[in-house]
């Protein structure tokens, strides 16, 4: 008789999961509500098996892997995980996980696929040594995640191609399924060539020259980075991109996975030869403080120099695409006068589009801080804020992109786009249906006709 034990918070599901196995007969369960109890357990006990939930307070189900792995216990381990939680997936079996069980939104627990995967890890206590096992593994955890999402083995060739990914590109799976030589390329760049996911090991400078901005990484670990490409029709679009190396329990590299969202609406602002020279090199750095303008004099403001810096500024970044020199003309007439907010605002635009986002984060604040009520600066302010958590897969971001553009429509109300970044925001939360609401907010303003854009005090100077 296998020995399992068995941790979740939730007491109907440990006690619904324990009859459900010992039906088999062949299946014993022992079962605790918490990591911290089968820690202490496991000082004494030994098992066969180990089945972890992956919501549970304090220390998590991951967390909770990586401690018994630290301690060279290879006892097999099945992860619960939660719709939508490709992340925690990957990262189970990048920390030794043998497999992880999808719980979905039904309360009735896939029984049956969770007994044989306790009696596959026990007879196989690493899954590089049972044949296919592996690519299946794989192929569930890209149909896992809600977004468009891809697999290649090692040889390059697709092993996994989800729904989502059906719908971004119109490429069914069977187009595209145990085929190699780039062929998941076209539809992204309307040619074959390397992608994100086959330069997960590469360095950052390599990674920029293939026209990627390189926005996170960590080592072996996932690479996130955003470009600019051509669809076969030759439609321009902008593709985030979050490339991983998938490896078995043994450490060995297996497949690497891909996940790519249109963000294209996001980065509208933001031309090919921006995102080119951008891609070149990964993100700035240096967060190290930046000289902020000193106040001039009462004379100077009178005479309406800093308006005329201000004029200089827009015409130079907004007609000949020279924010470096923009910002000089905008530093210029913030020295004049450091509280005028459509300045600041405008000079964060410069910085964002420079890929400074740092930068562009404290002007937006300033600006803010000196007209809280506007919407101009407010709806830039959103804009950033949504850039950043989109590329960083940063919730606090885009939480306050959500906020900040739920202020833009309490002034103006019949904003389409404001709407829309909500939907946006929501989406990439993991919120779909909320979401929805403020998608087909737009798209009413839309087809009503009344649409109230955001007025742009440098549209008088254009």
């Amino acid at each position: 008789m296998l020995s399992v034990l068995l941790v979740d918070d939730d007491p109907a599901i440990l006690e619904v999961t324990r009859l459900v196995l010992e039906q088999s007969r062949d299946l014993s369960v022992k079962t605790v509500s918490s990591s911290r109890e089968a820690l202490e357990l496991l000082t004494k006990n030994r098992y066969d098996a180990m089945v972890l939930d992956y919501d549970m307070p304090e220390i998590n189900g991951i967390e909770l892997l990586k401690i018994i792995r630290g301690k060279g216990d290879v006892t097999p381990v099945i992860i619960f995980t939660g719709v939508g939680r490709e992340h925690a997936a990957i990262e189970a079996l990048n920390n030794g996980a043998n497999f992880f069980l999808k719980k979905g939104e039904d309360p009735n627990l896939p029984f049956f696929e969770l007994k044989q995967m306790i009696r596959h890890a026990v007879d196989k206590r690493f899954i590089g040594n049972v044949k296919g096992l592996p690519w299946k593994i794989v192929s569930d955890l890209v149909n896992f995640s809600l977004d468009a999402a891809f697999a290649i083995d090692t040889k390059g060739n697709v092993i996994a191609w989800n729904p989502a990914m059906e719908h971004l590109t119109g490429v069914s799976s069977q187009t595209v399924i145990d085929k190699g030589n780039f062929i998941y390329a076209e539809p992204f760049i309307g040619r074959r060539q390397k992608m994100l996911i086959d330069l997960v090991f590469s360095s950052d400078s390599v990674i920029g020259k293939a026209g990627y901005m390189v926005v996170t990484r960590e080592k072996n670990g996932p690479v996130i980075a955003v470009t600019r490409a051509k669809k076969a029709d030759g439609t321009e679009w902008t593709l985030w991109m979050k490339a991983m190396p998938i490896f078995d329990n043994r450490g060995e590299f297996i497949a690497a996975v891909s996940i790519v969202r249109d963000v294209t609406t996001t980065f509208k602002d933001v031309s090919i030869g921006d995102m080119e020279s951008l891609g070149a090199r990964p993100l700035p750095q240096d967060t190290s403080e930046k000289a902020v303008p000193a106040p001039g004099g009462f004379i100077d403001r009178l005479l309406g120099k800093a308006a005329a810096q201000y004029k200089e500024g827009v015409r130079l970044y907004t007609r000949k695409g020279n924010y470096r020199e923009a910002i000089q003309a905008f530093d210029r007439a913030l020295e004049i006068d450091s509280k005028l907010p459509n300045i600041w605002n405008d000079r964060g635009i410069c910085y964002r589009t420079l890929g400074d986002y740092d930068e562009a984060l404290k002007s937006f604040l300033r600006a803010v801080e000196l007209a809280p009520g506007n919407v101009e600066i407010l709806y830039d302010l959103g804009e950033t804020l949504e850039q950043m958590g989109v590329m960083q897969m940063n919730p606090t971001y885009l939480k306050a992109a959500v906020e900040t553009f739920r202020m833009v429509v309490n002034i103006l109300p019949n904003n389409r786009e404001s709407w829309n970044h909500i939907g946006i925001c929501l989406n990439a939360l993991g919120k779909p249906e909320e979401a929805k609401f403020y998608s087909d907010r737009a798209r009413d303003i839309s087809l009503w006709n009344k649409d109230s854009p955001i007025p742009r005090k440098r549209d008088k100077y254009l």
